[in-house]
């Protein structure tokens, strides 16, 4: 099974899963896509390489997006995660 890197800034309630290969080099978005947020309840946002592979999603709102577990094992970006 493929670890999926997820990062969670508690603050924004924000959330990204970074879908590239954690080995590769860093891969800079080329296009990003929103999902309607009336649709989702919620904006989701799809990152694409300049292949047009998708490489991340960003979700705000995440604490009623995603999975509790998935937040909390999420590495933290706010003020909170780092002390």
């Amino acid at each position: 099974m493929a670890d999926v890197r997820v990062t969670y800034d508690r603050t924004a309630d924000a959330a990204y899963v970074y879908l590239a290969d954690p080995q590769a080099r860093a891969t800079a978005s080329a296009a990003m896509y929103p999902c309607d947020p009336v649709q989702v309840g919620g904006m989701i946002n799809l990152d694409f390489d300049e292949q047009g592979r998708l490489i991340g999603v960003e979700v705000l709102g995440a604490s009623a997006k995603l999975p509790t577990y998935l937040l909390e094992s999420a590495e933290r970006l706010d003020a909170e995660g780092a002390s």
